[in-house]
């Protein structure tokens, strides 16, 4: 599991008994990324900001001058009809149309009847209908109807007068701030350029971030940073990544000493032993000679491996490793000690890892099985992101109180284990290491045989 990971399980399950139900709900949904929260930190204050613009635009710019402009066309109308009451006559109306049309521009007709047609429905939208009318009923007090939605670029109003129905078509940009979508298209305009140009600048101020949580999640794997890494971006994180190398020079030296420093110690002893040997075999054959001889050998293997343990392998390559292959060879190993390996690939058979150090790491797991069970079952589960080896053996198990100390150096079942013959101590700590080295773990449960169930989860 990677640090990510972890962090993200750790949120997950941290105690919201304290928290609203609805700011728990909002947690869950904002998203997580950097990039999308800054997107967000810049886009929601604008947005609230244009809304409350438009709405206070609309409010009071927008509707004032429809309120201005309606009531100045219901004036002109009414004008119309006290002039077409006090002359009756119908030379003087024609005179009063002409002048509508020609100084109001209004265009009048009379019908006869005060039959009205039907209301029509009102837009979900439109602030005109509801002003004219307002405006109508107020100064002209008639009966009345009228079409805003017919022909886009006239309103067409219908009053009663007396035993007649006078007609009349107004233009709708004098009745109605028809040109406001203007403003609206600007401002919807400029937002979207600022939002293009906010995207562009977040990407190249995040890509540096994310370069350097790359390059520590592959020094956590143990790998090195694809294509190299260099501090790019702010000052900030320029001082962040300037750290990290530095950070990741100084573990390399320590390891590189430490290793070093054990290979010499490694190299002196060996020369001993060897003296050792040597004066052993001129003393020639018996009992006690045999058994001096062993004790050397068991030092030998000791050496080697606490040599293992201190170097881990840090300085390999990442290639490719056949799952398959590896698992031929250990059951083929198994069946020379008279024991059953069988396994099972679920997946891609070829994986990325360190391949030396992964093959330690599976067999140091599998030799265990094999020293204590006689059979091991390993199932390998590989996906896209994730590398899940699980080993299941029938042996005598291990304690579940022990389970986390026997990943640690030199520790020994010494109740479930004969202590000659366990070895060094060090094939699960060494185990664990390796998994630990490339972003994973390793983790010891109860297995359904009845032994003991190893897992290796490797992220990928």
């Amino acid at each position: 599991m990677t640090l990510f990971d972890q962090i993200r399980r750790d949120r997950d399950r941290a105690p919201s008994s304290s928290v609203p139900g609805a700011m728990r709900w909002l947690r869950y949904r904002l998203p997580t990324g950097l990039y999308a929260r800054s997107l967000l930190i810049i886009i929601l204050p604008m947005l609230i900001l244009q809304t409350v613009v438009a709405f206070v635009f609309m409010e009071r710019h927008w509707q004032l001058v429809t309120e201005r402009l309606s009531a100045a066309v219901t004036r002109d109308i009414s004008a119309v009809i006290d002039l077409i009451e006090i002359y009756p006559a119908d030379e003087d109306f024609d005179r009063i149309v002409s002048v509508a049309a020609n100084k109001l521009n209004l265009t009048v007709s009379r019908e006869p009847g005060t039959e009205l047609p039907s209301p029509r429905p009102r837009p979900f939208f439109s602030i005109l209908d509801q002003i004219l009318s307002d405006e109508i009923a107020r100064q002209i007090r008639r009966p009345f109807w009228i079409d805003t939605v017919g022909d886009s670029r006239l309103v067409e109003i219908r009053i009663v007068t007396g035993d007649d129905t006078l007609r009349i078509f107004a233009r709708r940009n004098e009745a109605y701030a028809s040109n406001t979508h203007i403003f609206l298209v600007w401002m919807v305009s400029t937002a979207l350029v600022l939002i293009v140009i906010s995207i562009l600048f977040l990407r190249g101020q995040i890509r540096p971030i994310l370069a350097l949580a790359d390059a520590a999640e592959s020094f956590g794997k143990g790998q090195r940073p694809p294509g190299g890494f260099a501090p790019r971006g702010a000052d900030e994180v320029r001082r962040a990544g300037l750290a990290f190398i530095l950070m990741r020079e100084r573990i390399e030296r320590q390891i590189e000493q430490r290793t070093a420093m054990l290979a010499g110690v490694s190299h002196d002893l060996r020369t001993i032993l060897t003296r050792f040997r040597l004066q052993l075999a001129l003393a020639g054959d018996g009992p006690e000679i045999d058994s001096l001889n062993q004790d050397i050998d068991d030092m030998q293997s000791m050496l080697e491996g606490y040599l293992d343990f201190a170097k881990g392998e840090i300085e390999e390559d990442v290639g490719s490793l056949d799952l398959s292959a590896l698992f031929i060879k250990l059951s083929e190993d198994f069946a020379l000690h008279g024991k059953t390996l069988t396994f099972e690939i679920q997946g891609e058979g070829t994986v990325r890892v360190r391949p030396n150090a992964f093959a330690r790491l599976v067999t140091n797991l599998a030799s265990n099985a094999r020293r204590y069970a006689h059979s091991l079952q390993i199932t390998a589960r590989h996906t896209s992101k994730w590398l899940v080896i699980t080993f299941d053996d029938d042996g005598p198990g291990i304690p579940a109180s022990a389970r986390d100390d026997v990943f640690k150096p030199f520790f020994r079942l010494d109740e479930a284990r004969n202590l000659d013959a366990s070895g060094t101590g060090l094939g699960l700590a060494i185990a664990r290491d390796i998994a630990r080295t490339h972003g994973g773990n390793v983790t010891l449960e109860d297995s359904h045989l009845g032994g003991l169930r190893a897992v290796i989860r490797i992220p990928l």
